[in-house]
């Protein structure tokens, strides 16, 4: 069952038009929300980020779209689903309506959610490289989550053909943005680093309960700054966070082998916030 503008259907019904302007534009965003044992884990946190990205792409927000609405729609969804499980990802998109070419027809929107068992665990070994055949430009608009996600889906398929688990995006001064699916941190000695926001990350929602975690961390310092490919070599240990997994350590970058027991510290700290937050 996926869930559109508040209605349950089955998924095989669902249909958009030529006129989509997710499909012809990328004129939408979405959240990724991993659900556990009936909680949307930090909800607030992706809700405000939602309400957000809608304002600075100029989306009219419905009246309708509380907090406590999106939620309950979220799960409304996942309840609805055949294959339930204690662990399921979501994804609420939001779009424009149809109609216009680049200037949309209207700014009123329409959204759908999707739910499904969640497989995804934090792998041992955990390869990585950079991906440098296009960049990702930094700016404010490269922290929003779009649907336009050509060059995440590039450097993926660069991954998968290299066996690669994962890729490096570099913005176009070749400095360090993300990788293909979350942000990216390095850590040497006590010091861990994150590329700030105006190199190109993902405003991810992890990240910024990873800052909160070592702003108060008696043992850490955490720098958002500019980060070369240089330093990934020179780093103790590397490690990716995202709303579904969120820390995988990496294990291998080219021939530098990391170790992985400050991410696997920080997962634990991370599980604690996920449950009482």
């Amino acid at each position: 069952m996926v869930n559109i503008n508040g209605t349950l259907i089955p998924s095989n019904d669902f249909q958009i038009t030529y006129q989509n302007r997710a499909f012809k534009y990328g004129d939408g965003i979405f959240e990724s929300i991993k659900v556990l044992n009936g909680k949307a884990v930090f909800f607030e946190d992706h809700y405000f980020r939602l309400m957000a990205s809608m304002r600075m792409l100029r989306m009219k927000i419905p009246m309708a779209f509380t907090l406590e609405y999106l939620q309950e729609e979220v799960l409304k969804t996942v309840k609805a689903q055949e294959n339930l499980a204690d662990v399921m990802r979501v994804r609420l998109t939001v779009y424009r309506k149809d109609g216009g070419l680049y200037t949309p027809a209207t700014n009123e929107v329409d959204f759908v959610i999707e739910a499904g068992a969640l497989n995804s665990q934090v792998k041992e070994q955990y390869r990585i490289d950079l991906y440098k055949d296009f960049y990702n430009y930094s700016g404010m608009l490269s922290t929003v989550k779009t649907t336009n996600r050509m060059l995440n889906t590039l450097a993926a398929v660069f991954a998968e053909e290299n066996e690669y688990d994962n890729c490096i995006l570099l913005n176009e001064r070749k400095g360090v943005a993300e990788a293909t699916n979350g942000n990216v941190f390095l850590v040497k000695g006590t010091t861990i680093k994150t590329p700030a926001l105006t190199e190109g990350c993902i405003k991810g929602i992890i990240r910024k309960k990873l800052i909160d975690i070592l702003e108060k961390h008696p043992e850490y310092t955490i720098e958002e700054t500019v980060i070369s490919p240089f330093d990934i070599q020179k780093a103790d240990e590397v490690f990716i966070t995202n709303a579904i997994t969120g820390i995988q350590p990496v294990t291998h970058y080219r021939k530098k082998v990391f170790g992985t027991a400050i991410a696997n510290k920080l997962q634990n700290s991370l599980r604690i916030a996920s449950i009482t937050g």
